[in-house]
């Protein structure tokens, strides 16, 4: 299994990122997609995740701004990032789940700054 994030970059306060999170090895919709993300000098923290079903959850701090979208035909977990602010600022991972298996991407950078 691979996961392989890309999409960062920098972008200014107000800003819009798309980050993609490409899975291969896993099929359809057999797995779950956790986004995490990691700031200078702070904890890795988890960001939003959906479920094989579609279920989708994510945590407060980014309600109403962040949307993820499932293509199980593509094997793709897009996280959508409008409204960004410079707290959201960091390393995005891609985490693909399957009930005890757990892969990781190698990690994203997005830069909110002006």
């Amino acid at each position: 299994v691979q996961v392989v994030e890309s999409g960062g970059g920098l972008v200014q306060p107000g800003g819009s990122l798309r980050l993609s999170c490409e899975v291969s090895g896993f099929a359809g919709n057999s797995y779950g997609v956790i986004w995490h993300r990691q700031a200078p000098g702070q904890q890795r923290e988890w960001v939003a995740s959906v479920g094989g079903t579609g279920a989708r959850k994510f945590v407060d701090s980014v309600k109403g701004r962040f949307t993820i979208y499932r293509d199980n035909a593509k094997n793709t977990v897009d996280l959508q990032m409008n409204g960004l602010k410079p707290e959201d600022t960091g390393v995005y991972y891609c985490e693909a789940v399957r009930g005890t298996l757990s892969y990781w991407g190698q990690g994203t950078q997005v830069t909110v700054s002006s």
